[in-house]
């Protein structure tokens, strides 16, 4: 049986701590999914499909990832794809605690288990929305965006 990872987000931008867990994950899967999360009552700061070309140009040449987009409850999306597992990154404590209670939650509804994958050192501060700040300011974020991407 194929072993399958869904890597869940909004990657609003994908920064480099997000590119680390994937790369990180690509020996331990035999496919790896890079997946937005859609949700109808919110829209990102990047478009959707900004996004998904983000997520193209920063996996592009790894063949066991796949990037795409999905509505509705993850844990649904990984049953209709055949998905065994949930891959998270986890800077510190807080993130531990809601992600913790998400992957309890997931195992009792569906047989998914989740993997959590340290965030290299490097990238603790990291985050999305810090990300956005930066760039809606008319700062340079491209220290904490995978080198592959190219905003717009």
């Amino acid at each position: 049986m194929e072993r399958i990872a869904v890597f869940p987000g909004s990657f609003d931008p994908i920064t480099k701590g997000h590119e680390a867990v994937v790369k990180r994950a690509i020996p331990l899967f035999d496919k790896v999914v890079v997946a937005i999360g859609v949700n109808s009552t919110k829209s990102g700061f990047f478009p959707l499909e900004q996004r998904l070309t983000f997520l193209k140009q920063t996996f592009e040449g790894l063949p066991t990832v796949e990037v795409t987009q999905y509505s509705g409850l993850t844990i649904n999306y990984c049953k209709g794809i055949g998905a065994q597992f949930l891959l998270r990154g986890l800077r510190n404590t807080a993130d531990f605690n809601y992600e913790f209670t998400i992957a309890s939650m997931n195992r009792q509804v569906g047989a998914v288990e989740t993997v959590f994958l340290m965030t290299d050192p490097e990238f603790l501060a990291i985050n999305s929305t810090v990300v956005r700040d930066i760039i809606r300011n008319g700062g340079d974020a491209t220290p904490f965006l995978p080198n592959a991407l190219q905003l717009p």
